[in-house]
């Protein structure tokens, strides 16, 4: 068996390098939205021409992002959405809302102190974790049936 994961949300930490390094080895293709801030804020601007207001800024870099989004979670098998401490990732929540909305097996990351904003994304997940470890484990117990230790 060969997993396809789109790994969604904070950009912030190194969640994702933790993960695809726990995965190695196992036949996984990992996607992802860009992840350079500067240039997912200001694609649109850059590619399309600029904006006096910043509603319309944000706006045509939304949708050109959404191309990229749309087409990873469409293509996943696995979505696995990371909520960060720092910031509101209200993209996250969408894209979390979108994968559950097609089907998609859904891992939602989140610490504690998130529990009660997140609960509705929580019960439309298959697993909610709070570690990259716990995600590479899951993705283990997956793909071979064996489960490790912490």
């Amino acid at each position: 068996m060969a997993l396809s994961i789109y790994l969604s949300g904070e950009i912030h930490t190194d969640w994702r390098e933790q993960i695809i390094t726990g995965a190695k080895g196992m036949a996984i293709s990992f996607s992802a939205p860009v992840t350079d801030h500067a240039a997912s804020d200001d694609c649109g601007v850059a590619i399309l021409g600029e904006e006096a207001d910043k509603f319309w800024h944000d706006h045509k870099g939304a949708k050109i992002n959404a191309i990229r989004t749309r087409k990873a979670i469409a293509d996943a098998d696995v979505v696995v959405v990371r909520f960060g401490d720092k910031y509101k990732q209200w993209n996250a929540a969408f894209d979390a809302g979108y994968a559950a909305a097609l089907g998609k097996s859904l891992i939602v990351m989140h610490g504690a102190d998130h529990q009660h904003a997140l609960k509705e994304v929580d019960a439309a997940a298959l697993a909610v974790v709070e570690t990259p470890d716990q995600v590479i484990r899951i993705l283990r117990y997956v793909m071979d049936g064996t489960l490790s230790s912490a």
